[in-house]
Protein backbone atom coordinates (compact mmCIF):
# COMPACT_ATOMS: atom_id res chain seq x y z
CA UNK A 1 0.00 0.00 0.00
CA UNK A 2 1.52 3.35 -1.24
CA UNK A 3 -0.50 5.55 1.46
CA UNK A 4 0.28 2.83 4.63
CA UNK A 5 3.69 3.22 6.74
CA UNK A 6 3.62 -0.09 7.71
CA UNK A 7 5.90 0.40 10.85
CA UNK A 8 4.37 3.57 12.27
CA UNK A 9 0.72 1.96 12.47
CA UNK A 10 -1.43 2.24 15.42
CA UNK A 11 -4.15 0.44 16.83
CA UNK A 12 -6.86 2.04 14.41
CA UNK A 13 -9.53 1.70 12.02
CA UNK A 14 -8.02 1.91 8.35
CA UNK A 15 -10.59 1.14 5.83
CA UNK A 16 -9.68 -1.92 3.94
CA UNK A 17 -11.69 -3.08 0.44
CA UNK A 18 -14.64 -5.30 1.47
CA UNK A 19 -15.93 -6.53 4.26
CA UNK A 20 -18.01 -10.27 4.52
CA UNK A 21 -21.76 -10.88 6.09
CA UNK A 22 -24.04 -13.87 6.54
CA UNK A 23 -27.69 -13.21 7.51
CA UNK A 24 -29.79 -15.71 10.20
CA UNK A 25 -33.54 -15.69 9.12
CA UNK A 26 -36.04 -18.49 9.03
CA UNK A 27 -34.20 -20.36 11.65
CA UNK A 28 -30.92 -20.90 8.84
CA UNK A 29 -27.91 -19.32 8.00
CA UNK A 30 -27.86 -17.83 4.51
CA UNK A 31 -25.27 -17.34 1.67
CA UNK A 32 -22.00 -15.29 2.55
CA UNK A 33 -22.02 -11.56 1.10
CA UNK A 34 -18.54 -9.73 -0.12
CA UNK A 35 -19.63 -5.96 0.87
CA UNK A 36 -17.09 -2.58 -0.53
CA UNK A 37 -19.60 -0.19 1.99
CA UNK A 38 -18.55 0.43 5.42
CA UNK A 39 -22.57 1.02 6.97
CA UNK A 40 -25.05 -1.60 7.82
CA UNK A 41 -28.37 -1.00 7.63
CA UNK A 42 -30.52 -2.12 10.65
CA UNK A 43 -34.32 -1.82 12.07
CA UNK A 44 -34.22 1.16 14.65
CA UNK A 45 -36.23 -1.77 17.15
CA UNK A 46 -33.13 -4.50 16.26
CA UNK A 47 -32.07 -5.92 19.56
CA UNK A 48 -28.84 -5.02 19.00
CA UNK A 49 -29.63 -1.29 19.81
CA UNK A 50 -32.34 -1.97 22.56
CA UNK A 51 -31.29 -4.89 24.72
CA UNK A 52 -27.39 -5.38 23.80
CA UNK A 53 -27.46 -8.63 21.76
CA UNK A 54 -23.91 -7.93 20.48
CA UNK A 55 -20.65 -10.08 20.41
CA UNK A 56 -17.50 -9.95 18.72
CA UNK A 57 -14.22 -11.68 18.57
CA UNK A 58 -10.56 -10.25 17.70
CA UNK A 59 -8.14 -12.31 15.58
CA UNK A 60 -4.88 -11.49 13.46
CA UNK A 61 -3.17 -12.41 10.28
CA UNK A 62 0.33 -12.25 9.94
CA UNK A 63 2.52 -12.28 6.70
CA UNK A 64 5.02 -15.50 7.79
CA UNK A 65 8.39 -15.15 7.47
CA UNK A 66 8.13 -17.26 4.06
CA UNK A 67 5.51 -14.78 2.64
CA UNK A 68 2.59 -17.04 3.43
CA UNK A 69 -0.65 -15.87 5.35
CA UNK A 70 -0.94 -17.00 9.19
CA UNK A 71 -4.15 -16.55 11.24
CA UNK A 72 -3.49 -17.44 14.97
CA UNK A 73 -6.03 -20.29 16.49
CA UNK A 74 -9.05 -18.94 14.44
CA UNK A 75 -10.90 -22.35 16.25
CA UNK A 76 -11.09 -21.15 19.82
CA UNK A 77 -12.16 -17.08 18.39
CA UNK A 78 -15.12 -19.03 16.43
CA UNK A 79 -15.92 -21.25 19.70
CA UNK A 80 -15.65 -18.14 21.96
CA UNK A 81 -18.19 -16.30 19.69
CA UNK A 82 -20.45 -19.01 19.86
CA UNK A 83 -20.27 -19.32 24.01
CA UNK A 84 -21.18 -15.33 23.30
CA UNK A 85 -23.72 -16.33 21.40
CA UNK A 86 -25.51 -19.27 23.65
CA UNK A 87 -24.81 -16.63 26.93
CA UNK A 88 -27.19 -14.01 25.28
CA UNK A 89 -29.32 -16.05 23.38
CA UNK A 90 -28.34 -15.48 19.81
CA UNK A 91 -28.00 -17.50 16.78
CA UNK A 92 -24.68 -19.46 16.54
CA UNK A 93 -22.33 -19.38 13.44
CA UNK A 94 -20.94 -22.89 12.82
CA UNK A 95 -17.13 -23.53 12.72
CA UNK A 96 -17.14 -23.86 8.96
CA UNK A 97 -19.14 -20.71 8.23
CA UNK A 98 -16.96 -18.82 10.14
CA UNK A 99 -13.77 -20.17 8.64
CA UNK A 100 -15.39 -19.49 5.38
CA UNK A 101 -15.88 -16.37 6.22
CA UNK A 102 -12.64 -15.64 7.36
CA UNK A 103 -10.01 -16.88 4.40
CA UNK A 104 -12.81 -14.65 2.24
CA UNK A 105 -12.44 -11.72 4.12
CA UNK A 106 -8.47 -12.01 4.25
CA UNK A 107 -8.21 -13.21 0.46
CA UNK A 108 -10.60 -10.03 -1.04
CA UNK A 109 -8.06 -7.78 1.01
CA UNK A 110 -4.83 -9.59 1.24
CA UNK A 111 -2.96 -6.21 -0.31
CA UNK A 112 -3.50 -5.12 3.36
CA UNK A 113 -1.81 -7.60 5.12
CA UNK A 114 1.37 -5.98 6.68
CA UNK A 115 4.61 -7.35 5.03
CA UNK A 116 6.99 -9.37 7.18
CA UNK A 117 9.13 -7.85 9.91
CA UNK A 118 7.26 -4.39 10.27
CA UNK A 119 5.63 -5.47 13.67
CA UNK A 120 2.28 -5.46 12.01
CA UNK A 121 -0.49 -7.31 11.31
CA UNK A 122 -4.33 -7.87 9.65
CA UNK A 123 -6.76 -7.68 12.52
CA UNK A 124 -9.97 -9.28 11.86
CA UNK A 125 -13.11 -8.63 13.80
CA UNK A 126 -16.14 -10.82 13.64
CA UNK A 127 -19.39 -8.80 14.97
CA UNK A 128 -22.25 -10.38 15.34
CA UNK A 129 -25.65 -8.52 16.67
CA UNK A 130 -29.18 -9.13 16.27
CA UNK A 131 -31.13 -7.39 13.45
CA UNK A 132 -35.02 -8.36 14.56
CA UNK A 133 -36.96 -5.97 15.48
CA UNK A 134 -38.25 -6.54 19.31
CA UNK A 135 -40.04 -4.07 21.46
CA UNK A 136 -40.30 -6.61 24.37
CA UNK A 137 -37.08 -7.96 26.29
CA UNK A 138 -36.75 -10.90 23.83
CA UNK A 139 -33.88 -12.52 21.66
CA UNK A 140 -34.30 -11.56 17.84
CA UNK A 141 -35.30 -13.71 15.28
CA UNK A 142 -32.79 -12.62 13.02
CA UNK A 143 -29.32 -12.12 13.01
CA UNK A 144 -26.30 -10.62 11.22
CA UNK A 145 -22.59 -12.21 11.53
CA UNK A 146 -20.06 -9.56 9.81
CA UNK A 147 -16.09 -9.94 9.47
CA UNK A 148 -14.38 -7.02 8.73
CA UNK A 149 -10.45 -6.59 8.44
CA UNK A 150 -8.42 -3.42 9.45
CA UNK A 151 -4.07 -2.95 9.23
CA UNK A 152 -2.47 -2.45 12.56
CA UNK A 153 0.25 -2.01 14.70
CA UNK A 154 0.85 -2.18 18.63
CA UNK A 155 -1.97 -2.02 20.66
CA UNK A 156 -0.21 0.63 23.20
CA UNK A 157 1.70 2.87 20.85
CA UNK A 158 5.03 2.50 23.12
CA UNK A 159 4.80 -0.95 21.79
CA UNK A 160 6.53 -4.29 23.90
CA UNK A 161 7.15 -1.81 27.10
CA UNK A 162 5.67 -1.53 30.29
CA UNK A 163 2.77 0.18 31.51
CA UNK A 164 1.67 1.70 35.18
CA UNK A 165 -2.03 0.25 35.81
CA UNK A 166 -4.66 1.08 38.10
CA UNK A 167 -6.38 -0.95 40.40
CA UNK A 168 -10.04 0.50 40.87
CA UNK A 169 -12.42 -0.13 43.58
CA UNK A 170 -15.42 1.73 42.65
CA UNK A 171 -16.63 -0.01 39.42
CA UNK A 172 -17.20 -3.50 38.69
CA UNK A 173 -16.52 -5.06 35.38
CA UNK A 174 -18.59 -7.67 35.55
CA UNK A 175 -20.60 -9.69 38.06
CA UNK A 176 -19.69 -12.84 38.99
CA UNK A 177 -22.72 -14.77 37.09
CA UNK A 178 -23.14 -12.40 34.90
CA UNK A 179 -21.74 -11.71 31.19
CA UNK A 180 -18.21 -11.39 31.76
CA UNK A 181 -16.67 -14.52 30.31
CA UNK A 182 -18.65 -13.64 27.43
CA UNK A 183 -17.56 -11.17 24.58
CA UNK A 184 -20.20 -9.03 24.42
CA UNK A 185 -20.22 -5.22 24.40
CA UNK A 186 -22.20 -4.28 27.32
CA UNK A 187 -18.90 -5.19 29.14
CA UNK A 188 -16.31 -2.97 27.40
CA UNK A 189 -19.25 -0.28 27.75
CA UNK A 190 -19.20 -0.68 31.26
CA UNK A 191 -15.36 -0.58 31.58
CA UNK A 192 -15.15 2.46 29.55
CA UNK A 193 -15.35 5.40 32.71
CA UNK A 194 -13.09 3.59 34.65
CA UNK A 195 -10.90 3.41 31.42
CA UNK A 196 -11.12 6.33 30.21
CA UNK A 197 -10.49 8.14 34.00
CA UNK A 198 -7.28 5.63 34.42
CA UNK A 199 -5.54 7.00 31.37
CA UNK A 200 -6.40 10.22 32.47
CA UNK A 201 -4.54 9.65 35.29
CA UNK A 202 -1.86 8.52 33.63
CA UNK A 203 -2.49 4.50 33.85
CA UNK A 204 -2.23 2.24 30.98
CA UNK A 205 -5.14 0.96 32.02
CA UNK A 206 -6.79 -0.63 34.69
CA UNK A 207 -7.12 -3.65 37.06
CA UNK A 208 -10.57 -4.64 38.55
CA UNK A 209 -11.10 -6.93 41.54
CA UNK A 210 -13.88 -9.00 41.99
CA UNK A 211 -17.13 -7.92 42.34
CA UNK A 212 -18.52 -9.84 44.97
CA UNK A 213 -15.89 -9.65 48.21
CA UNK A 214 -13.35 -6.79 46.48
CA UNK A 215 -10.20 -9.38 47.41
CA UNK A 216 -9.10 -11.03 44.51
CA UNK A 217 -7.63 -9.68 41.13
CA UNK A 218 -10.50 -10.29 38.45
CA UNK A 219 -9.96 -8.87 34.72
CA UNK A 220 -7.31 -6.29 33.57
CA UNK A 221 -9.38 -3.74 31.50
CA UNK A 222 -9.35 -5.48 28.23
CA UNK A 223 -7.03 -8.27 28.74
CA UNK A 224 -6.34 -10.85 31.62
CA UNK A 225 -3.91 -10.22 34.45
CA UNK A 226 -1.20 -13.24 35.06
CA UNK A 227 2.26 -12.82 37.83
CA UNK A 228 5.09 -14.95 37.56
CA UNK A 229 6.86 -15.98 40.59
CA UNK A 230 8.99 -19.09 41.93
CA UNK A 231 8.99 -20.20 38.26
CA UNK A 232 5.47 -20.17 38.13
CA UNK A 233 2.49 -18.69 35.76
CA UNK A 234 0.23 -17.49 38.18
CA UNK A 235 -3.42 -15.94 36.26
CA UNK A 236 -6.56 -15.63 38.12
CA UNK A 237 -9.28 -18.19 37.64
CA UNK A 238 -12.93 -16.23 37.96
CA UNK A 239 -16.35 -16.58 36.76
CA UNK A 240 -16.16 -12.94 35.53
CA UNK A 241 -13.52 -12.90 33.71
CA UNK A 242 -13.19 -13.14 29.37
CA UNK A 243 -10.89 -16.56 28.64
CA UNK A 244 -8.59 -15.19 27.00
CA UNK A 245 -7.04 -17.41 23.64
CA UNK A 246 -3.44 -15.35 24.59
CA UNK A 247 -3.60 -16.23 27.72
CA UNK A 248 -4.26 -20.05 26.71
CA UNK A 249 -1.60 -19.93 24.42
CA UNK A 250 0.94 -18.53 26.83
CA UNK A 251 -0.07 -21.14 29.61
CA UNK A 252 1.21 -23.99 27.86
CA UNK A 253 3.79 -22.38 26.39
CA UNK A 254 5.12 -22.08 29.88
CA UNK A 255 4.73 -25.58 30.51
CA UNK A 256 6.97 -25.82 27.59
CA UNK A 257 9.45 -23.82 29.26
CA UNK A 258 9.56 -25.86 32.82
CA UNK A 259 7.19 -23.33 34.23
CA UNK A 260 4.73 -24.30 36.60
CA UNK A 261 0.86 -23.05 35.76
CA UNK A 262 -1.40 -22.26 38.44
CA UNK A 263 -4.56 -20.57 37.71
CA UNK A 264 -6.45 -19.63 41.20
CA UNK A 265 -8.07 -16.78 43.01
CA UNK A 266 -5.25 -14.04 43.42
CA UNK A 267 -5.68 -11.86 46.13
CA UNK A 268 -4.32 -8.35 45.96
CA UNK A 269 -1.90 -8.69 48.38
CA UNK A 270 0.14 -11.19 46.77
CA UNK A 271 0.89 -8.46 44.02
CA UNK A 272 3.96 -8.02 46.31
CA UNK A 273 5.29 -11.14 45.96
CA UNK A 274 5.23 -11.33 41.97
CA UNK A 275 8.74 -10.67 40.57
CA UNK A 276 7.39 -10.13 36.87
CA UNK A 277 3.35 -9.58 35.92
CA UNK A 278 1.61 -8.02 33.38
CA UNK A 279 -1.68 -8.38 30.89
CA UNK A 280 -2.21 -10.22 28.22
CA UNK A 281 -4.88 -10.27 25.48
CA UNK A 282 -5.13 -10.53 21.05
CA UNK A 283 -4.11 -6.91 20.77
CA UNK A 284 -1.32 -6.32 22.62
CA UNK A 285 -0.19 -10.14 23.14
CA UNK A 286 1.59 -9.59 26.16
CA UNK A 287 1.49 -5.70 27.96
CA UNK A 288 4.60 -5.98 30.92
CA UNK A 289 3.46 -3.62 33.81
CA UNK A 290 6.02 -1.62 35.98
CA UNK A 291 3.30 -0.69 38.84
CA UNK A 292 -0.06 -1.09 40.05
CA UNK A 293 -1.29 1.54 42.12
CA UNK A 294 -4.49 1.07 44.37
CA UNK A 295 -6.72 4.22 43.70
CA UNK A 296 -8.50 3.86 46.93
CA UNK A 297 -5.80 3.10 49.05
CA UNK A 298 -3.20 4.83 47.18
CA UNK A 299 -0.57 1.90 47.73
CA UNK A 300 1.77 1.16 44.80
CA UNK A 301 3.51 -2.54 44.29
CA UNK A 302 6.11 -1.77 41.95
CA UNK A 303 8.24 -3.97 39.60
CA UNK A 304 11.11 -3.68 36.62
CA UNK A 305 10.96 -0.28 34.36
CA UNK A 306 12.06 -3.26 31.89
CA UNK A 307 10.15 -6.87 30.10
CA UNK A 308 11.32 -9.07 32.61
CA UNK A 309 13.06 -11.98 31.06
CA UNK A 310 9.90 -14.50 31.63
CA UNK A 311 7.67 -11.86 29.73
CA UNK A 312 10.27 -11.66 27.16
CA UNK A 313 10.62 -15.19 26.09
CA UNK A 314 6.61 -15.96 26.23
CA UNK A 315 6.28 -12.52 24.17
CA UNK A 316 8.98 -13.40 21.73
CA UNK A 317 8.23 -17.72 21.35
CA UNK A 318 4.53 -16.25 21.00
CA UNK A 319 4.77 -14.00 18.09
CA UNK A 320 7.56 -16.24 16.72
CA UNK A 321 5.15 -18.95 16.01
CA UNK A 322 2.47 -16.17 14.61
CA UNK A 323 5.16 -15.21 12.04
CA UNK A 324 6.65 -18.68 11.28
CA UNK A 325 9.92 -18.14 12.91
CA UNK A 326 9.53 -20.79 15.73
CA UNK A 327 8.11 -24.17 14.76
CA UNK A 328 4.56 -24.27 15.50
CA UNK A 329 4.84 -27.62 17.20
CA UNK A 330 1.09 -27.29 18.98
CA UNK A 331 -0.62 -26.62 15.79
CA UNK A 332 -2.17 -23.05 16.10
CA UNK A 333 -1.11 -21.85 13.35
CA UNK A 334 -3.86 -21.92 9.96
CA UNK A 335 -2.21 -20.99 6.58
CA UNK A 336 -4.95 -19.34 3.84
CA UNK A 337 -4.37 -20.37 0.19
Amino acid sequence: MENLDWGKLGFGYIKTDYNVRCYFRDGKWGEIEACSSEEISIHMAATCLHYGQDAFEGLKVFRGKNGDIRVFRWEENAKRLISSAQGILMAEPPLELFLEMLERVVNLNERFIPPYGMGASLYVRPLLIGTGAQVGVNPAKEYLLILFVTPVGPYFKEGFKNVRMQIVRDVDRAAPLGTGRYKVGGNYAASLSSVVRGHDEGFGSVLYLDAKEKKYIDEAGPANFFGIKNNTYVTPDSTSILPSITNMSLRQLAQDMGLKVEQRHVPEEELSTFEEVGACGTAAVITPISEIVDRETGHSFKYAAEPGPICTKLYKQLQGIQYGEVEDTHGWVHIIK
